[in-house]
């Protein structure tokens, strides 16, 4: 095999109730990685089955564990991993098994022959249900549309960054689904490339049409600040756009009567299609100073928005 690189490589992967693929997920990038110098860093997410136990059991002295205190999501599982990773190259992927450990040493090659800050994967024919190609579809066709990047596939978890970009992101939430937008942003060198893409090897997916509201959401944030600041509002962004969204759905139900030649301006749907547009935009308008203001605590202070509860290596603490 030939060898690119002998920097160390730190492999970053999320992990939440993936207890029946971890073992496996470990061996294939064992075999995808052998002859390069790499660390494996899972972060248990809070799971509720035995995840953290099969990772121990293992004791794999490549393998670091990250315990955090509760269930924190996907980006901060992820920032959390960075933060602690150590190698020059970082590469992030999920834990289900549906990314190919075997296209991380091409990945990695072009990271490096070409000088790329971050090389992203394309999925090639995805296995996945509607209920997740839907929202990723619509993400990518937002992001095209908004900033004019051209990237193909922001869903796909698989990537290889540059230690220098991938500890710059400063992920909050759950803007991981726009996280080649934000490298985009810091000025990264960007490639894609085609790579693999398999069917869930065991588990339950967990996401959902939901998705849809949380992707709008972020867009709309990443238009208002997305050269200065970039995290998602999910709380009273989405109870915003439903209101809008009803909103309009009334006026235009109206208009459509007036076009009929019927008397509308004394209709009480007027009102309340009126008030629901103004009340969504202000419920938006608070979720975007509410997110300035969690932004600046975090970073004035220099707090990270999660906590560890337990590091190990091999199955031994290292930290608690």
């Amino acid at each position: 095999m030939n060898i690119h690189t002998q920097e160390l490589l730190s492999v970053v992967v999320p992990l939440y109730n993936e207890q029946d693929n971890v073992s496996l997920l470990t061996e294939k990038i064992h075999e995808s990685l052998e002859g390069y110098l790499y660390e494996i860093v899972y972060v248990d997410d809070f799971s509720t089955d035995q995840t953290k136990k099969v990772v121990n059991d293992m004791e794999d002295e490549k393998v670091h564990l990250i315990a955090l205190k509760k269930n924190y999501g996907q980006s901060l599982a992820l920032a959390a991993g960075i933060d602690y990773a150590s190698g020059t190259y970082i590469i992030t992927m999920d834990g289900d098994l549906q990314n190919d450990p075997s296209d991380i040493p091409s990945m990695l090659k072009e990271a490096i022959d070409g000088d790329y800050d971050l090389v992203t994967g394309i999925r090639q024919k995805r296995k996945d249900s509607l209920l997740k190609k839907i929202p990723s579809k619509i993400a990518n066709f937002l992001v095209r549309r908004v900033t004019k990047l051209d990237i193909k596939d922001n869903g796909c978890a698989l990537k290889v960054f540059h230690k220098d970009v991938a500890k710059d992101l400063n992920l909050y939430g759950e803007m991981h689904r726009f996280i080649t937008l934000l490298a985009f942003l810091e000025g990264a060198q960007i490639k894609q490339v085609p790579v693999k893409h398999h069917a869930r090897h065991a588990g339950v997916s967990k996401y959902g049409l939901e998705r849809v509201f949380k992707v709008i959401a972020d867009m709309m944030l990443l238009l208002f600040i997305r050269k200065y600041i970039q995290r998602p509002i999910h709380l009273f962004g989405i109870f915003g756009v439903l209101l809008i969204g009803a909103g309009l759905c009334v006026n235009a139900y109206l208009v459509y009567l007036k076009f009929l030649g019927e008397d509308i301006g004394t209709r009480p749907l007027l009102t309340l299609g009126t008030m629901l547009i103004f009340a969504g935009i202000q419920l938006f308008t608070i979720g975007i100073v509410m997110e300035l203001l969690i932004r600046t605590y975090y970073e004035s202070q220099q707090k990270r928005p999660y906590r560890i509860r337990k590091v190990t290596k091999g199955g031994t603490t290292i930290s608690q």
